[in-house]
C-alpha cells in the first residue's frame, strides 16, 4: 500500500504552506503545488521510505 498525503488550498501560497506543514513532519515532497484547472490548487507529499522490518503477528498486543 503507497501512502500519499494531499493538501488542496485555493491559491498556490495557501497550498505551499499547507506542504509546508507535511514537510515539518519529515515527508518528502512528491507534487509541488499544482494549479487543478478551476479545481484550486494541489500538493502531495509521501513517506520517507524505511528499512524497518515488518511486524508479522498483526493481532492485539499480549502486553
Amino acid at each position: 500500500m503507497a501512502l500519499r498525503f494531499t493538501v488542496q488550498g485555493d491559491d498556490e501560497q495557501e497550498t505551499a504552506a499547507g506542504l509546508r506543514l507535511l514537510l515539518s513532519l519529515g515527508l518528502l515532497e512528491k507534487l509541488p503545488p499544482t494549479d487543478m484547472i478551476s479545481n484550486g490548487w494541489m500538493a502531495r507529499a509521501v513517506p520517507r521510505t524505511t528499512k524497518a522490518p515488518v511486524r508479522e503477528d498483526r493481532g492485539p498486543s499480549a502486553g
